[in-house]
């Protein structure tokens, strides 16, 4: 785990995290835990909730609580929110690394069933669950929205990601408009990471998972820091969103 959530202690607080169990998500699922959060995990089925379980080891504590739960809707989303708010006692910081890849075809290209899910499928789940969460997080909690570079570089044959990306950019962006410093609303901004699921070889200047939870933790944790846009395509700016939140390197 990096060092810069080594001086956080989030004990007491309630994170949501849907698509905690992918690449990018063990990173953060992994940090929050380590900072003492309470961390809720929706997976689609049982069986992935025990091998994700695996995956974390010795870090799965008791403060990790994963649930079998469909989020993807707006009344699945409301309901994992107030099933969260009931037993726990609040939501009080969300970070999404929703999404997946979708290649192969030119924008003319695209069948119905394309559109469906690798646009419209994906940012109605972005939509539900910042709907269900964000009106009952207080001011000091942190939404954050993780996005990748395809959001504002034009990948040929990868437009629908593209399109649904760059959409979750303007989502942040109207958020920080409509909230006026009410609520803190982030979009951390992704090139390529390092996860269990990338070989050894990938190049080094990659941001870790691990940094990605060290950011978002830090991002809870810096409580006057207003919500923005954050950029970490590289180690080198993920230090540098460290030390904006005050954490460490």
């Amino acid at each position: 785990m990096s060092s810069g959530t080594l001086a956080t202690d989030l004990s007491g607080r309630h994170v949501l995290i849907p698509g905690g169990t992918g690449g990018v998500g063990e990173g953060v699922v992994r940090a929050y835990l380590a900072a003492g959060a309470d961390v809720v995990v929706p997976t689609r089925s049982q069986e992935r909730a025990d091998e994700f379980r695996a995956v974390l080891g010795d870090a799965a504590t008791d403060h990790l609580h994963l649930v079998e739960h469909d989020y993807t809707t707006f009344a699945g989303a409301e309901a994992l929110a107030a099933t969260m708010e009931d037993r726990l006692g609040s939501v009080d910081d969300v970070v999404a690394p929703i999404g997946g890849w979708w290649a192969g075809k030119r924008l003319w290209e695209i069948e119905e069933s394309d559109w469906l899910g690798a646009f419209t499928g994906l940012a109605t789940t972005h939509m539900a669950v910042l709907r269900a969460t964000l009106p009952r997080m207080k001011g000091d909690g942190a939404y954050a929205l993780v996005v990748g570079a395809s959001a504002f570089t034009p990948i040929p044959g990868s437009g629908l990601v593209s399109m649904e990306q760059a959409a979750l950019l303007m989502m942040q962006q109207v958020l920080a408009a409509e909230l006026d410093g009410d609520k803190r609303v982030f979009a951390f901004q992704l090139g390529p990471v390092r996860t269990r699921f990338t070989d050894d070889g990938s190049d080094p200047e990659w941001v870790s998972a691990a940094q990605v939870g060290a950011v978002a933790v830090a991002a809870s944790a810096a409580t006057q820091v207003p919500g923005q846009a954050v950029r970490m395509l590289t180690r080198s700016q993920a230090d540098e969103a460290l030390v904006l939140f005050g954490g460490r390197r």
